[in-house]
């Protein structure tokens, strides 16, 4: 087990290796090409990425929510980077069983055996900012008890700061990165007041649950700011599915829930679960989609939002001109294609990756296990021009990890769905 490094100097030394770490990687790269004119930077990229998660689960906390947050291509680190990233999304260490009993007692006022009637000293699930544990209330409700670590909140700042070094690095603008990483410092803000989460679990549930969709009741009576205790749901996440070799219809039921809860979200842009990734999502014994973390939940300006969702009729009828003016309006665009050929580069590159991205909705039914198209996706998240320059309004960090989270989802559980109805919301939103 696990201790949760809390102090400024204890993270401030973590990050320093960390740094030290990518600095010598790239110093390496770069004697060999001045020795031999032949280095492989990809390697180097893949290199540095993988000793800094290996530090960046060290800490936890705000490091791994930085590499979370990243993790989804933005068009600006390293692909190779980013693909090492992804891996902060799944389970980390959990803290010791002493360590929590403390932190429940300190904010419920009792240890854990004198709170519930069974409490499972175990770890289900250790993430970023805390771990959850089952337990069972007196009135014999199961519940889920999400524990944040210890000071998670007091490092936001300065391991922001110290995580901007590093990634300065890699960037070749590293004076843009500034925006982008404020709007990850309001949302770690957010996601470590677990009061904001239980409020956020309580509107999903009254909008969402249904007959096809299920989503925990926040019991905010054995709650805190640190202490999340919320109804707890049955069920497998994606890849544990994946291993009974389920048939084609059981993916394409499970497929179709996630496609309609996003579709279903969209109608209202100041309430999105913007952490689309196989943790969050649960696929029930009663065939339902399980919906179970609620930390990250974004509001979008309704202007970004409705140029964003704009992006995908205008792809899809190849106007040319309505897109270059919503490149613009989002930061996709930073000059005039047709006057500057790196920006021409971009634009042709965004033109054909957004009709991609379009073409799920070109017919009534999609295939996301079709290989091509993945193939499609891969490439173009592989292969940008530009590849580590800041590009795109702040709020694509978010939107992206919805967006392309789904249908990474999809393409993993290999589902075909119905988009004739999705299709109508959009139309109907954009008018």
């Amino acid at each position: 087990m696990s201790e949760f490094p809390s102090s400024k100097f204890e993270r401030g030394k973590i990050f320093a290796k960390a740094g030290l770490k990518a600095g010598g990687n790239y110093a390496t790269h770069y004697l060999k090409r001045l020795g031999n004119g032949s280095a492989d930077r990809s390697e180097t990229h893949s290199k540095t990425a993988k000793d800094v998660l290996g530090e960046f689960t060290k800490l936890r906390g705000t490091a791994l929510k930085i590499a979370q947050s990243f993790s989804v291509d933005q068009g600006f680190l390293p692909d190779e980077f980013t693909e090492v990233m992804t891996q902060a999304q799944y389970s980390v260490p959990p803290i010791n069983r002493s360590l929590v009993r403390s932190l429940i007692r300190s904010e419920l006022g009792a240890y854990p055996e004198m709170i519930f009637d069974d409490f499972d000293p175990e770890a289900i699930a250790a993430a970023s900012i805390g771990q959850v544990h089952r337990a069972t209330l007196k009135d014999g409700r199961k519940v889920a008890v999400k524990v944040q670590y210890p000071g998670v909140r007091d490092t936001i700042s300065s391991d922001l700061a110290l995580a901007r070094t590093i990634f300065r690095r890699l960037v070749s603008d590293a004076d843009e990165l500034d925006v982008y990483f404020e709007e990850v410092r309001k949302t770690l803000i957010d996601e470590t007041d677990y009061e904001i989460e239980g409020a956020s679990i309580n509107r999903f549930h009254k909008r969402f649950s249904s007959d096809t969709v299920v989503t925990p009741e926040w019991v905010e009576e054995f709650s805190t700011k640190r202490v999340l205790t919320m109804t707890f749901i049955e069920g497998v996440h994606l890849n544990e599915f994946l291993k009974t070799d389920p048939d084609q219809e059981e993916k394409n039921h499970y497929g179709q829930l996630m496609w309609d809860f996003f579709h279903r979200q969209i109608r209202n842009p100041e309430d999105i679960h913007a952490d689309t990734h196989p943790g969050n999502f649960l696929f029930t014994p009663d065939g339902k989609l399980g919906v179970i973390d609620f930390g990250c939940v974004k509001s979008f300006p309704e202007e970004f939002f409705m140029d964003y969702l704009r992006l995908l009729p205008t792809h899809l009828q190849r106007d040319e001109k309505a897109i270059k003016v919503l490149y613009f309006r989002l930061g996709v665009l930073k000059g005039d294609p047709d006057k500057v050929k790196k920006e021409k580069e971009y634009y042709d590159f965004c033109l054909n990756y957004g009709y991609t991205f379009a073409m799920p909705y070109l017919e009534d039914r999609f295939d996301f296990g079709d290989p091509e198209y993945r193939e499609l996706i891969r490439g173009y998240t592989k292969n940008a021009p530009i590849s580590n320059e800041p590009r795109g309004n702040k709020h694509f960090i978010y939107s992206t990890r919805v967006h392309l989270g789904l249908y990474h989802f999809l393409m993993k559980l290999g589902a075909e769905v119905s988009t004739e109805e999705s299709k109508r919301v959009v139309e109907e939103i954009v008018g």
